[in-house]
């Protein structure tokens, strides 16, 4: 197959892209910067991999990539918890993926032959957040900013089902693999000062990358998916198990909660995305037939730490 991604050169992406290639397919890869994209996908140990910069937020020849390919997956969006929600950075937040996926949807229509499927990343931030509450891919969504922009962001996507394209939705968690969300907790537990963020009562629904990839790679292939499925691990933990058990497989102590006054110090209302969490299942994924490597926390993190 030959596949269209955005987002192709980030955390996600470049795993996608490399098991694409493995595979035999070929892969456009949509990035902001085209040196950055060769950098990344050198044609010597990349082939089959064709690097097109685009405007993620603005029509453009770019769009024409997208003629003849068999499937896209959009991944783009700007960094979550990455620096403060001042009103700038949220409405950079909101339409890196509202917009993002607008333009590439408008390419869908555009394209000859069209894209037979779109794969289309969103959150579990979706379903607000929760200490008590479990949610599945039939829960209402919540009302505050994360959800709202993951409403718009699944709407923007679900609009290419009009050109007869086929839309899956992956409502993804905290994706684990060495850099991330992970690579940036590991610091301070090798300096023996890990613990859970906050109270450590909050959930964390996450995935391994390695399962989110296959995932991806299952929505592409198989027609019977469509609609919208939860990308997390079976099995949630509250935060203190998950720093727990990270301190375990690194034989380090997990005793050294950072507060969650330090946290909103530094990253501001942003700090929600890891003080707040919500218990998700994968009600549907898994009735799908798909088979997770990683459905427990322990045997993910003891892989990635393995493979750093």
């Amino acid at each position: 197959m030959k596949i269209a991604v955005t987002g192709a050169t980030g955390f996600v992406g470049t795993r996608l892209v490399e098991r694409l290639v493995e595979e035999g397919h070929s892969v456009v890869a949509l990035t902001r910067s085209k040196a950055h994209g060769n950098r990344v996908f050198p044609k010597s140990a990349f082939p089959s991999v064709e690097v097109v910069e685009y405007s993620p937020l603005e029509s453009g020849a770019w769009q024409q990539a997208l003629s003849g390919c068999d499937g896209v997956v959009n991944l783009a969006g700007a960094g979550i918890a990455d620096e403060r929600w001042t009103p700038e950075r949220k409405q950079e937040i909101l339409d890196s993926r509202k917009v993002g996926t607008e333009k590439i949807v408008e390419a869908i229509a555009q394209a000859n032959p069209k894209p037979s499927v779109l794969v289309n990343s969103s959150a579990i931030g979706y379903y607000g957040t929760s200490e008590t509450a479990t949610f599945d891919e039939s829960s209402a969504p919540g009302d505050d900013f994360l959800a709202q922009v993951c409403q718009a962001w699944e709407a923007a996507a679900e609009s290419a089902q009009s050109n007869g394209t086929r839309v899956v939705i992956l409502r993804t968690g905290i994706v684990l693999g060495m850099g991330g969300a992970l690579g940036k907790m590991l610091t301070p537990f090798r300096l023996f000062a890990g613990g859970p963020l906050g109270t450590g009562r909050q959930w964390f629904s996450w995935i391994h990358r390695d399962d989110l990839v296959n995932l991806i790679l299952k929505a592409l292939t198989d027609a019977s998916l469509s609609g919208t499925y939860n990308a997390t691990a079976p099995n949630p933990v509250r935060m203190a198990e998950f720093c727990q058990t990270l301190g375990q497989v690194m034989g380090r102590p997990s005793w050294l909660p950072v507060p969650a006054f330090a946290l909103e110090a530094l990253l501001g209302d942003a700090a929600q995305v890891v003080l707040e969490g919500q218990q998700v299942l994968p009600k549907r994924t898994q009735e799908s037939g798909f088979a997770y490597q990683y459905p427990e926390v322990k045997a993910a993190i003891a892989n990635i730490l393995q493979q750093g």
